[in-house]
């Protein structure tokens, strides 16, 4: 006798250092998820100091904290996905939050009817309701279809291609991990879908923002991506655009010293090229925008 599984959805979230947005995104979701059985809250704190992990742990009535005994990144995540129990994964950060119900019915539905998407791209807010658009997502963000990718911040998965996808490579800290991950969807045959009804606010907090980390790690690991992803001669042309951002950031910062050992890290670091089929390709047409150095132009041009 077949048995559904009563839980649907899995909301898990990152925390690191940013109690009062653990705070704000806790209670977000706790009035939105009261009086339901369908969903469940996973909250994995990265070994902070300032007290997050032990609000956490207070919230035990109703939600389900894992803390780590060091800070290792977005690997973290995977300990929480690994124990959601839900058909389902919707991925926050701690300064992250739905919009509304609406949000996590829609994800629910899409995903129950339509077995050939494998996540869901959410709309990414400012809290005044603005789009926050990211090359991650369509140029059009009222209009529902197919995206090459989705944002960290908010987005949804079904957990068993999750799993089988092999969660996120802990190799990468921070920055990148989700459109690597988007990649071995589409390779693997599904569809990621951007649906606008399913709106996630992103704070945006400063906090843990720090400069040399947005120099390093999007430099190493974008050249970790294009090396494992990308044929000749575009793989050329791509990491020479990707070396020319990194530098800019590195000037632009002030850490020219954290751009030298991402390039170094970006190259040492053994990586095994996938061959991705002309149609995979196809669609990771905006991530080739987006390290393409005639691109990059083109659209400062139409800034001015």
């Amino acid at each position: 006798m077949n048995i559904s599984n009563p839980l649907k959805l899995s909301i898990v979230f990152l925390n690191y250092n940013r109690v009062e947005d653990t705070r704000t995104t806790v209670m977000h979701l706790k009035k939105l998820i009261k009086g339901r059985n369908d969903i469940e809250v996973i909250a994995v704190d990265n070994a902070s100091h300032d007290g997050t992990d032990i609000f956490l742990q207070s919230q035990s009535d109703w939600l389900m904290s894992i803390v780590k005994e060091e800070n290792i990144g977005v690997a973290a995540l995977n300990d929480g996905f690994k124990k959601a129990s839900a058909d389902y994964i919707f991925v926050l950060d701690d300064d992250s939050h739905p919009c509304n119900a609406e949000t996590l019915e829609t994800i629910i539905h899409l995903l129950d009817e339509n077995q050939d998407i494998g996540a869901v791209a959410c709309r990414i807010e400012f809290p005044d309701g603005r789009p926050n658009w990211t090359w991650h997502l369509p140029r059009d963000m009222d209009v529902p279809g197919s995206s090459m990718a989705f944002v960290g911040c908010g987005f949804a998965v079904r957990k068993d291609l999750f799993k089988r996808a092999g969660w996120y490579d802990d190799r990468f800290f921070l920055y990148q991990n989700e459109t690597e991950l988007a990649i071995r969807i589409l390779n693997l045959g599904y569809q990621i879908y951007y649906e606008p009804l399913c709106r996630v606010v992103h704070r945006e907090s400063p906090a843990g923002r720090n400069r040399w980390r947005q120099v390093y790690y999007p430099t190493r690991n974008t050249i970790w991506i294009l090396r494992k992803y990308f044929p000749f001669p575009d793989l050329i042309y791509l990491i020479f655009t990707r070396l020319c951002i990194g530098l800019f950031r590195a000037v632009q910062f002030r850490h020219f010293s954290w751009y030298i050992k991402a390039v170094r890290d970006g190259f040492k670091e053994p990586v095994k090229p996938v061959h991705l089929s002309p149609a995979v390709l196809d669609k990771l047409d905006m991530l080739w925008q987006q390290n393409s150095l005639l691109h990059h132009f083109v659209f400062i041009l139409k800034k001015k």
